[in-house]
Order: C-alpha cells, then sequence, then structure tokens
C-alpha cells in the first residue's frame, strides 16, 4: 500500500497488528510514524534487529507489559534478519531443522503474525535498499523474507512532479511564497528529495517575504543550477558579457567547475538530440526521452527545449567539441579551472 493509504487506515482506527515499511524514501515514513503515535497515544518503544535477534523481539512482544496494556514498537534495520549471502541462506536452511537460523526466525514471525499479541504493534522497518537499480532483487528479497507480513507500505521516492506538488503543500502551511520558476529551480536542485525540499522550506519561512528565482541561489546552496542556466542562455545568445559573469557568480558561489562543466553538456548533448529528432517545446521533449526510458520532468523538458532553440545543430556539435577540449584541459596537471572555462566561454561566444 502507498504511505497516503497507511495513513488513511490509522486515523480510520484499522491499525494493523504487523506491517513492514520497505523503501529508502524518508519524508513520508516519518509522517506515517507521526500518524501512528499522534493516534495510538502512546510512546513507542524501538528495537534494532543489528543489536538484537528477531527471535528476542518477538518474545518481548509476547510479554504482557504491567504498566501498558497497548505497545507500539518500531524495529529497525529489518534487513540484517535476513542471509546475506547464497551460502549463508543454505546454512539456514541446514540449521532450520534444529529451529534456528533465518529461515526459523521467519517461521517465528509467520507464527506471531498469526496470532499476534492484543494491543501491541509491530512495524519492521527496512529502509536499506529502494525500488529501482541494483537495489530492486535486494528489495524484493527482504520483500519474500517478511512475506507474512500481509500489511506492506512502500516508500518510493517522489517523482519530480509529485515532489513540487508536495512542495507547493509544505510551502502553504509554512506560509512561505515562491515563484513558479523558484519552486522548479528548488525541486530540480534538491533532486526531488522532499525531505531534503522540507528542511529548505523551513529556512526559507525565515525570509519573511516572497522568494524569487533570482533570490533562491543565495538563499539555498543546492539551488545554484539556476546560474548555471542562466549561464546556457547568456551562451545562446553569444551574449559574452554575460556569459563570463555567470560564470563569475559560480566562482563566488563556489560551484565545482568540472562538474558545472559535465552539466552543460549534458545539457549540449539533450538539446542536439531534441534537434535533431525535430521536438518542438518541452511536451514533446519530454514524451521523447521518457520513451528512452531517460527521466525528463517539465521543468527539464522546458530547459532542454530552450537550449535547443537557442543553438542550431552546428553550434550545439561545436559547443560539445569545445566542452571536450576544456575538460581535457581541466584534467591537465596544475590547471587554472576559471581561465580554462573563461576561455571555452570566449571560443562559443566568437
Amino acid at each position: 500500500m502507498t504511505p497516503a493509504q497507511f495513513a488513511g487506515r490509522i486515523k480510520s482506527g484499522k491499525t494493523p497488528a504487523v506491517c513492514l515499511f520497505l523503501g529508502q524514501e524518508g519524508y513520508t515514513r516519518r509522517l506515517c510514524r507521526q500518524a501512528l503515535t499522534e493516534t495510538l497515544k502512546i510512546e513507542s518503544e524501538q528495537h534494532d534487529l543489528a543489536e538484537t535477534s528477531l527471535a528476542a523481539v518477538l518474545d518481548d512482544a509476547r510479554a504482557m507489559s504491567l504498566f501498558a496494556s497497548e505497545r507500539l514498537m518500531f524495529i529497525t534495520s529489518a534487513e540484517t534478519a535476513m542471509p546475506r549471502t547464497s551460502r549463508a541462506a543454505k546454512a539456514d536452511e541446514d540449521d532450520d531443522e534444529e529451529g534456528t537460523g533465518a529461515t526459523g526466525d521467519a517461521a517465528l514471525l509467520e507464527a506471531y503474525v498469526k496470532s499476534p499479541t492484543p494491543g501491541v504493534t509491530l512495524v519492521f522497518e527496512a529502509t536499506r535498499w529502494d525500488f529501482d537499480g541494483e537495489d530492486k532483487t535486494k528489495i524484493e528479497r527482504a520483500r519474500k523474507f517478511y512475506g507474512a507480513i500481509p500489511d506492506v507500505v512502500e516508500f518510493r521516492r517522489f517523482t519530480p512532479g509529485e515532489a513540487r506538488t508536495e512542495l507547493d503543500r509544505i510551502a502553504r502551511a509554512a506560509n512561505v511564497r515562491l515563484e513558479p520558476a523558484a519552486a522548479e529551480a528548488l525541486v530540480d536542485a534538491l533532486a526531488a528529495d522532499v525531505g531534503r525540499i522540507a528542511v529548505e522550506i523551513e529556512k526559507l519561512s525565515l525570509y519573511g517575504k516572497p522568494i524569487t528565482a533570482a533570490d533562491l541561489p543565495l538563499l539555498c546552496p543546492d539551488a545554484r543550477q539556476g546560474t548555471i542556466f542562466g549561464l546556457v542562455a547568456a551562451l545562446g545568445r553569444k551574449d559574452r558579457a554575460r556569459s563570463l559573469e555567470a560564470l563569475d557568480s559560480l566562482v563566488r558561489e563556489g560551484e565545482y567547475l568540472p562538474l558545472a562543466l559535465t552539466f552543460l553538456a549534458t545539457q549540449f548533448r539533450m538539446a542536439l538530440v531534441a534537434k535533431e529528432a525535430s521536438l518542438k517545446g518541452a511536451p514533446q521533449v519530454q514524451s521523447h526521452f521518457q520513451r528512452a526510458g531517460i527521466p525528463m520532468w517539465g521543468s527539464r523538458a522546458e530547459q532542454v527545449a530552450q537550449t535547443a532553440a537557442k543553438f542550431s545543430a552546428t553550434q550545439l556539435e561545436r559547443g560539445l567539441t569545445l566542452i571536450f577540449e576544456a575538460d581535457r584541459d581541466l584534467r591537465s596537471p596544475r590547471p587554472d579551472d576559471r581561465s580554462i572555462v573563461e576561455n571555452f566561454v570566449v571560443k562559443l561566444c566568437a
């Protein structure tokens, strides 16, 4: 189930006796934890399976408390109860004949789920792995190991669109007013990590006035990409003075210039693909890259579309060649990063 569905069940009084929190996304997991503690109105207990065995935790859950009729127990590091390797899994299967090992623990958990202790709520948290990439197989192993638990809450990462919606909600609650461009830049700069966005909104609430896209890099160090987009726009107009001014801002903000150059290379490559595919506008750009399996959200597609509109295919190819040369020079012994990138800007604007 989703975190929103889980929170709805909690508020309606349908708290599961045992549930599994699965995934790395921390912001909604914190909200679900908060919903549990506020609804049950009891102080939570915490166990770490890296320090305590699963059997010991279940024994504790079976023990009736003399001081409280209800208990809420969060069990973290749930992955450590799993076999670490296939060899360990085989050993555990052998040990299971004697009733020990990870397979034995899984059997103990299954028995507990079938007959949970009244008034006790157990929440297992497996937060080490994500749902995509190399972690996908590992998280499926965790799901299989805890397969006896019927209520599984999946904490998946926010998409950029979902993060933008959540940002607007958080900003309204904190009485923070951001221009749409500033909101898009903040989501982009923080990689749609809503936990980090919430922290930045809390800081921005002290600013006391509406926040523009120009204000954002000064108030949020991670939002310096806006200056890089300004550099791209100035390069597209072949405005040497504004380009060097944007570069100066990046240097003053402490931007790592090789990383900025890498971002420019990515922007130029995407714009060249859009140009060669005759894509018109952000919607077509977004659709094209998503079909190719490349993550692309609205604001990013708009930036790529704008870059493609400002440069011809020949200019983009020349720009990529100059970026390659600048990157090569940055790898030379004792390089002066700023002078190399300034030389790149002058050549591109010539």
